[in-house]
């Protein structure tokens, strides 16, 4: 699944950074994350680098975006090399 940031965001522009597909960006109120470019990190690393650094925890799965890491690891390919498989 992709994730997503909810109304608990405080706006401290810790994950934006983190994030190696810019996937997140800053919103009309708080940041949001785009499910086309969210891999959950898939392909980085071996966990979310945004929710590792939320001091709020803010961040959570989507459900409305479910993926198996077959389908994440595709979409990291995807974004890297503007191939599909």
């Amino acid at each position: 699944m992709a994730l997503k940031i909810t109304d608990a965001c405080i706006n401290c522009d810790v994950c934006e950074p983190e994030c190696p597909n810019d996937a997140i960006s800053q919103g009309v109120e708080i940041y949001e994350i785009d499910p086309s470019r969210c891999t959950e990190c898939v392909g980085h690393y071996e966990t979310s680098q945004c929710t590792e650094v939320c001091p709020v925890e803010c961040i959570i799965l989507d459900s409305n975006y479910p993926e198996t890491h077959e389908q994440k690891m595709a979409k990291f390919i995807y974004l890297q090399t503007g191939k599909n498989n």
